[in-house]
């Protein structure tokens, strides 16, 4: 029996390494995936443009913008003389936040009211907006206490300290990379595994491939098996590069992430043959994939949480296995989380795994062109 199965997984790559297009499938997209995501998909934002409209000049409301144009996350693109000005800087997109400092800025730090200043933002993007209006309000925030340090006015009833565990600096790559993990095993291992039965049927040597004596499991163990030993290798890979290349931190054992890697690629090897079943033709098979991997990813909590979801929504994530993984992902290399505390996680991608591979492996006997 094994040596039919290592016949067939022999043929598999031997398969898939001669045809152009699935050599490039393999290797060119997580290259260029793992470069876009890591470097261009962040949630941080630097040098933000903006503008000052400062009717005070004094020296307080001079230190204050000082504050705002010595930080890396603001830009100042633009000062502002006429209260006019600040309606085209931000419908010409030249400013995304305007800053008004009034003209008795200076004069009401001294009194008991304190002293209050604007942020006028470009609310088109409400995320980029949030995130902005958030670092502008730690930047005057700590400029009022320093202040009332230095003159020796009464201290703030409370301040707010705050201390992020996991990801101190709050680095958005350390999320978002990962994730990645998940994100580019799952399209190369669809993509080559939908292709798998597709290709043959297409050719029409599958339909040989079942008269023969070897059994629809056998059959079933040999296209599997190129998959997963292909997702292997890009994980590690992927699993590397982020470590020593992206210095994310992995805290946890590497045995636990294999663990939840093992089984997040029998799910995913198990749907992808469930699709090149199904499909009569190549380009079936590869926009089958396609149409899985879309709603995978976004009902995964790659980018969104789970829990802002509708009810309904949050129903369909549960036979999403890259969901599960992403808890692992993220468990693993940010948190430490050990073993024990990741079962639940481990056996829906188990459960999922092995449902989709029995199904697959009834289609391959019973669907027939």
């Amino acid at each position: 029996m094994w040596q039919r199965i290592h016949a067939l997984m022999i043929k598999e790559f031997l398969a898939l390494l001669h045809d152009p297009r699935a050599r490039v499938v393999i290797v060119v997209p997580p290259i260029i995936q793992l470069i876009v995501f890591s470097f261009a998909a962040t949630f941080d934002l630097n040098h933000v443009p903006m503008a000052v409209y400062d009717r005070d000049g004094g020296p307080e409301a001079r230190a204050l913008v000082a504050r705002f144009t010595g930080s890396e996350h603001f830009e100042l693109v633009a000062r502002v003389h006429r209260q006019e000005e600040i309606a085209r800087l931000i419908d010409d997109r030249e400013a995304l936040m305007v800053l008004s400092i009034g003209p008795r800025f200076s004069h009401d730090l001294r009194s008991a009211d304190g002293a209050g200043v604007q942020l006028i933002l470009d609310g088109r993007n409400s995320n980029t907006a949030a995130i902005a209006l958030g670092y502008a309000r730690s930047i005057v925030g700590g400029f009022g206490e320093d202040w009332l340090e230095a003159h020796g006015g009464p201290t703030p009833p409370s301040v707010l300290v705050t201390r992020a565990w996991f990801n101190p600096n709050l680095v958005s790559r350390w999320f978002i990379v990962p994730g990645i993990v998940g994100l580019l095993v799952l399209v190369v291992v669809m993509v080559v595994t939908s292709m798998s039965v597709a290709r043959e049927r297409e050719q029409g040597t599958f339909d040989q491939l079942l008269v023969t004596p070897m059994h629809p499991m056998e059959i079933l163990v040999g296209k599997a098996m190129p998959g997963l030993v292909i997702g292997l290798l890009e994980a590690t890979a992927i699993i590397a590069v982020a470590v020593w290349g992206f210095d994310i931190p992995l805290r946890g054992h590497l045995a636990t992430l294999y663990v939840g890697l093992g089984l997040f690629l029998l799910s995913a090897v198990g749907v992808g043959l469930m699709i090149s079943a199904l499909s009569a033709t190549l380009q079936q098979a590869v926009l089958g994939s396609f149409l899985f991997l879309v709603p995978a990813v976004i009902l995964s909590g790659f980018a969104t949480p789970i829990a802002n979801m509708p009810p309904l929504v949050q129903d369909l994530t549960l036979i999403n296995p890259m969901r599960y993984f992403m808890v692992v992902l993220r468990g693993v290399f940010l948190e430490g989380t050990p073993f024990h505390l990741l079962i639940d996680q481990f056996w829906p991608m188990a459960v999922i795994g092995v449902a989709t591979l029995a199904l697959a492996g009834w289609l391959f006997r019973h669907r027939m062109y």
